[in-house]
């Protein structure tokens, strides 16, 4: 794996821990796609460092589990800002 792929997951395993992040905020981030995002924590940086992979793997589960909440809030609060006709 090349050097500057490493420093990537290693930078977005720390970006997720310490800002509680999804992926797509990530991915927005570092400017890549959501899949990089996903590869990197998953699959590349458990050959790197399996401690940061296993802790941004958690945090990532975490969001997975509450997204549907969270997309129910958006939907709540788009529909609270509409201006009715």
């Amino acid at each position: 794996m090349k050097d500057y792929i490493e420093e990537r997951a290693i930078a977005i395993a720390n970006y997720i821990i310490e800002h509680n992040a999804t992926v797509r905020q990530t991915a927005k981030q570092f400017g890549v796609s959501k899949s990089t995002v996903h590869k990197d924590v998953t699959d590349r940086l458990i050959e790197v460092n399996p401690d940061l992979a296993n802790a941004a793997r958690k945090v990532l589960d975490v969001n997975k589990s509450e997204r549907h909440i969270r997309g129910g809030l958006a939907t709540k609060e788009k529909y609270l800002h509409m201006v009715h006709v």
